[in-house]
């Protein structure tokens, strides 16, 4: 495809071209019968009569179209037309991660944040039996909604199809590479989670772990093998332990040493985030890209969404508001006890035998303990969440 965008496509009209590469063109169009944005993407016509770009260009619609997830780029349709084959996905009105990069310093809590949305995305792709083998800033969307977004199957891999590189040469974006991808190896998952560990890192130190001169392959992947990086935190003293601990698992050179599954790398994900829902980490996302000034705000434009609570600070606070409720019933309880008690001593002084006072005072006291008692029972039995309230409260994490 040459020279400038016809009006329409297919069934789509083309607004503007918003993007062009060696190899492909990128349109941002209309679908009129559904009136919603799409994305056309297609081969340059100089490079359509390349079988192996070809391939890989049906192979990209063929792998993203076979996996819906809500952190996966979707794919609407794949059609030819008047020569030249398209793909028409799902538009995501935002930035990439690879501009954010460029423009502002990432937290480590919303690194943590989008990591995990890309692990959930990573773990739906890897179900479907395919390999990503180019997750890089660049391929990884970020919607002005917050929504985080896996693109670029282009050079996609799946368990039942041919390799589109052969032994001994590999291809992709060599920085992002595992070194079984670097060598030109069959790859499994893992090497996708290898990816995610640098993008992780980039996001905390804002720098890849691999030095950007290492122009050679192989001195990259002997920077690799060696596991010459400096830790995160050395860079960055601000991120946490565990964030940092998770990233460099991602990046050991062997892949059985690195996380054996994205569920895996999601769960510990979760469990140092505080298991955040993707509804959460949108809003979150989302309030951060405007505070950066990441993407526009527009007219009537709000994030209602806050920053998400840790699940372990969301406990401590309901426990403590049970243990508050509970403490100030019985506190009453105890109150009305005093009030009675005195009412008591009052009515026993008019009774002048020793004996019959005595046996007042037993039967009050077995009635005030027994009322006492199931004023008690009555606060635990509000919630089964009580009992551990009324129990003594841990420290606040």
């Amino acid at each position: 495809m040459s020279g400038p965008a016809p009006k329409t496509i297919g069934g789509y009209e083309v607004e503007r071209e918003i993007g062009r590469g060696g190899m492909g063109v990128v349109l941002l169009a209309r679908q009129p019968a559904l009136d919603r944005a799409v994305v056309l993407k297609s081969l340059r016509r100089e490079c359509a009569d390349d079988p192996r770009l070809v391939a890989r260009f049906e192979r990209e619609a063929q792998a993203a179209g076979s996996v819906r997830h809500q952190n996966v780029v979707a794919v609407h349709d794949c059609f030819g037309w008047r020569g030249c084959s398209y793909i028409c996905q799902e538009y995501v009105d935002g930035t990439d991660l690879a501009a954010a990069l460029g423009r502002t310093r990432i937290e480590a809590r919303i690194a943590g944040l989008i990591a995990l949305e890309l692990t959930r995305g990573l773990e739906a792709i890897h179900a479907a039996g395919i390999v990503h083998r180019d997750l890089k800033p660049a391929n990884v969307l970020l919607g002005r909604d917050g929504a985080v977004k896996i693109a670029d199957f282009g050079i996609a891999l799946d368990d039942s199809a041919r390799a589109l590189t052969q032994t001994g040469h590999s291809i992709g974006t060599p920085h992002y590479m595992s070194p079984e991808q670097l060598y030109g190896e069959r790859v499994d998952a893992r090497s996708d989670l290898f990816a995610l560990g640098v993008v992780l890192y980039e996001m905390c130190t804002g720098m890849p772990p691999f030095e950007e001169d290492d122009e050679a392959e192989d001195g990259l992947i002997r920077r690799i093998e060696a596991q010459r990086f400096p830790a995160p935190r050395a860079l960055e003293p601000r991120v946490p332990r565990a964030l940092s601990r998770i990233a460099t698992r991602c990046l050991r050179a062997k892949a059985r040493q690195r996380w054996e599954s994205a569920a895996a790398l999601r769960a510990a994900l979760e469990r140092h985030l505080g298991s955040p829902t993707s509804l959460e980490i949108r809003g979150e996302v989302a309030r951060w890209l405007r505070e950066r000034e990441l993407v526009e705000v527009r007219d009537r434009e709000t994030v209602a969404a806050k920053p998400a609570v840790p699940v372990a600070r969301r406990r401590y606070a309901a426990r403590l508001g049970w243990a508050a409720a509970a403490f100030l019933t019985l506190a009453i309880a105890a109150l009305g006890w005093l009030f009675a008690t005195d009412t008591l001593d009052r009515a026993l002084e008019q009774i002048p035998d020793a004996a019959a006072r005595t046996a007042a005072i037993q039967a009050s006291s077995t009635r005030l303990t027994r009322a006492f008692s199931e004023e008690a029972a009555a606060v635990s039995s509000v919630d089964p969440n009580v009992e551990s309230a009324l129990s003594p409260l841990p420290t606040q994490p």
